[in-house]
């Protein structure tokens, strides 16, 4: 049985890394989910918030403001994430902040292109907008334009996949069976980064909120060129980097939107100019994303509650 490998396993997995363990041994962090473990007697309490605040799991929990001073801080992965918490259940601000995901190294693509074939990757979760990018696919004329979908259950454990995939062995057909898209399944992430570099656009039409979207700030780090939505903290976290389709709840019309962009896009990717934002956008993201800045700011907010204790 494969255990949850999402986001935010792999951040925790890079926190370990990062920061020094027994930095980590004076302090306890849950993540997302408040009391999923019981909260420690003496040691600081530290909510890692990365869900958003309209999952069903956590409203009732942080809709009884007596719960709000169980946890001694609250890390939210992006402001704009922060800022739906803050409105929504009014948590205490002066307890909380915000520490961004992070990413290791990966190898970029040469941004320099030696053929017509453009290569699209699509591997977030099938319910963030699978229909949307398969309905734009089918609304692409450009023969040059090709789509390989990694999207499955599978990343949330293999107990999760047993228990939903069913719910979209549709849209994974229709996958299979569309001339320009190539349905390739689950892949860990460990394979997702290392093999970034062979494709030219990162291509999300999300209909989900998204929190911060490490899949984006990865295939930033890689200069694929970034096409996605306005939706939740994707404007935050790509910046001023990615072609920002605005979000509607008619996901046909925003699949012909998606594919104008995606087809506006992809013939000019060898323009210098596009090229010199690719490599702003790289340079940008690693030092900006990377785990050593990110591990430096959780090791320097660790040190400093602990002080103040």
């Amino acid at each position: 049985m494969q255990a949850p490998r999402g986001g935010t396993e792999l951040q925790f997995e890079y926190l370990k890394k990062h920061v020094d363990e027994s930095l980590l041994d004076k302090v306890q962090i849950t993540t997302s989910v408040p009391e999923k473990i019981p909260l420690h007697p003496t040691k600081p309490n530290i909510l890692w918030q990365k869900n958003s605040y309209d999952q069903p799991n956590l409203r009732p929990w942080f809709l009884d403001k007596n719960n709000h001073k169980k946890y001694d801080w609250y890390v939210f992965n992006s402001h704009w994430n922060y800022e739906q918490f803050r409105k929504e259940f009014d948590i205490p601000t002066e307890k909380c902040l915000v520490i961004k995901n992070g990413i290791d190294n990966i190898k970029p693509r040469n941004l320099q292109k030696k053929d017509k074939k453009v290569k699209l990757i699509f591997h977030p979760t099938p319910w963030r907008g699978l229909n949307v990018m398969l309905a734009t696919m089918q609304l692409i004329k450009n023969p040059n334009i090709e789509l390989d979908v990694y999207s499955s259950c599978e990343v949330y454990g293999t107990a999760f996949k047993q228990m939903n995939d069913k719910h979209y062995e549709e849209l994974y057909s229709q996958a299979k069976q569309l001339p320009n898209v190539n349905y390739i399944g689950y892949k860990p992430n460990e394979y997702i980064k290392e093999n970034l570099h062979k494709y030219d656009m990162f291509v999300y039409p999300n209909i989900w909120e998204e929190t911060f979207c490490i899949s984006a700030v990865e295939a930033m780090a890689a200069g694929l060129y970034i096409i996605t939505t306005d939706f939740g903290a994707l404007y935050e976290t790509c910046a001023e980097f990615s072609t920002y389709v605005p979000y509607q709840h008619n996901h046909l019309s925003l699949a012909a939107n998606f594919a104008f962009a995606v087809e506006n896009a992809a013939p000019n990717l060898n323009n210098p100019g596009v090229q010199k934002h690719l490599s702003f956008q790289v340079d940008y993201v690693n030092q900006y994303y990377n785990w050593t800045k990110i591990g430096m700011a959780w090791t320097n907010f660790l040190k400093g509650i602990l002080n103040a204790k």
